[in-house]
């Protein structure tokens, strides 16, 4: 049977899930994980069946990707299919169609960490390598160190205490009445969606009480990795080691949920979270890119 590009509906994305909780494993690829699902569901259930994209044949699912906006596709591939050249070029053919329903037309992005015979394809295609990624690793099979901070993780009660930090170190810009309420809106729609169930979201206060850093966290299951995404420290309470301590504390959460080990992943530029994420334990695996078509995004 030929390979198949579908869309999702709400109830087909435990497929997906599942698949690619399946696909991550301890020295594979930094590439797209369920809790890159998770995260983007902040959106809602519905948005996020409608930005992925399934590549499968015969009822199996050989490729997922993430439409991270209209011009950034961000891949998973199968293990025993990543090397596969008909899917490659299969994937490179939707991806440079606008008709297929993949990208638009334009500069565009695909992030397909690992998979290099469509990273070959796209290249004799025309597309380009864009800025490098670093991936972090730490190996989770001894307790974390203490990170010295007041941890907790946060339910919905206390939704927007977590998101008010997440925007100081994300936005940095006022934080209106009508922005709170949205962020906590789509904050409880991801705490209360189909993904949360593998995911602690947590916060770090001071010994002033003041909350100063959070972070969540994504588990694909006991005995395969774990996703720290995202992290941040709040503008006002930055440089006193608190991303460190966030990161330890997630770091921690991951083993408690049965991680082998937590992943990141940065841009190289980013020297402050490359070395937050160095001092925490996590250690640097080779520079990766995103392949790119058209101007730089």
């Amino acid at each position: 049977m030929s390979i198949m590009l579908g869309i999702p509906s709400v109830d087909e994305m435990s497929a997906a899930v599942a698949a690619l909780k399946r696909w991550q494993y301890d020295g594979g690829p930094l590439h797209l994980h369920s809790g890159d699902l998770g995260w983007y569901s902040l959106n809602g259930a519905e948005a996020t069946a409608a930005a992925l994209r399934m590549w499968s044949r015969d009822g199996e699912v050989l490729a997922i990707g993430l439409l991270d906006g209209p011009q950034l596709l961000r891949m998973a591939i199968a293990p025993h299919w990543r090397d596969d050249e008909e899917l490659a070029h299969q994937i490179a053919a939707d991806v440079d169609e606008p008709a297929r329903g993949v990208l638009v037309r334009g500069g565009a992005t695909v992030e397909a960490r690992g998979a290099e015979p469509l990273t070959q394809v796209l290249l004799k295609r025309g597309w380009e390598r864009d800025d490098p990624w670093t991936p972090f690793h730490r190996t989770l099979s001894d307790p974390v160190e203490d990170c010295g901070l007041r941890i907790e993780t946060i339910g919905p009660d206390r939704a927007e205490e977590w998101v008010t930090v997440h925007w100081s170190a994300f936005r940095g810009s006022t934080f209106t009445d009508a922005d709170r309420r949205l962020r906590v809106g789509r904050w409880l729609a991801m705490a209360g969606g189909p993904f949360y169930g593998d995911a602690r979201s947590l916060l770090a206060s001071d010994e002033h009480d003041n909350a100063v850093a959070v972070a969540t966290v994504w588990s694909a299951g006991p005995g395969r990795p774990g996703l720290l995404e995202p992290m941040g420290v709040h503008r006002r309470h930055r440089g006193h080691g608190y991303g460190t301590a966030i990161t330890l504390a997630a770091a921690a959460a991951l083993r408690d949920m049965g991680s082998p080990s937590a992943s990141v992943c940065v841009e190289s530029s980013n020297v402050g979270a490359v070395a937050t994420y160095a001092s925490a334990g996590f250690t640097p695996s080779a520079d990766v890119a995103d392949l790119r078509r058209g101007p730089r995004r």
